[in-house]
């Protein structure tokens, strides 16, 4: 009796692969063959869902986002109305928000080194721009959404421009997990989530 597959199964098992690779070798690496021997997988079977690098490529990043996605939602139920909370526990839960962007665990690491090299091939390669910029409005998009909940329950510092804050808040996103990613040894998880606390502290300070 042949066996059984489940394609969602065998395609989240082919993008799981695919990040171990990116991660150990790096994206230009990541060929179908080379995926499908760290999946213990024969390349058919591989290229029987996914018909070359760039399909794969387009499905596990949007697997990546969608994983992202499922996350920040269970922390929005966890929080319910922020402003019921206390001020440092405000801060608290929103830097435990965003911190899901941060590799701050062997996951989120494997998240964020395929995120940077997507990035950097979305460069020159236009079959990966459209989701590169989806990604950047993305991260924008939940900073601004964190600032304005802080803003609303008036634990923000009065005055501040939003815009400008958002800028501000992604591009110490973006360093963060681009010098995380590059230097973990001089760049660790407590110290990012240091950082990240202690920026939020300040735009909420009374400084």
């Amino acid at each position: 009796m042949p066996k059984l597959v489940d394609p969602d199964a065998r395609r989240r098992d082919v993008v799981d692969a695919l990040f171990r690779v990116v991660v150990r070798d790096g994206l230009q690496r990541a060929s179908l063959r080379a995926v499908a021997d760290e999946a213990g997988l024969n390349i058919g079977s591989v290229r029987h869902y996914f018909a070359n690098q760039q399909e794969l490529m387009d499905f596990a990043m949007q697997a990546m986002l969608d994983r992202l996605d499922e996350r920040l939602r269970g922390h929005t139920e966890r929080i319910g109305n922020l402003g019921d909370h206390p001020r440092d526990e405000q801060l608290r839960l929103a830097a435990g928000f965003l911190a899901e962007l941060l590799p701050l665990d062997e996951r989120r690491r494997a998240e964020v080194t395929v995120f940077l090299d997507f990035n950097a091939a979305a460069r020159t390669d236009p079959a990966f721009a459209a989701l590169a910029h989806r990604t950047a409005t993305d991260t924008r998009r939940l900073a601004r959404r964190v600032l304005t909940r802080l803003d609303e329950t008036g634990t923000l510092r009065p005055g501040r421009d939003l815009a400008f804050e958002t800028e501000r808040l992604t591009a110490l996103l973006d360093g963060l997990g681009l010098g995380a990613v590059l230097h973990p040894d001089v760049l660790d998880a407590q110290t990012c989530a240091g950082v990240l606390r202690a920026h939020l502290d300040d735009l909420c300070g009374d400084g």
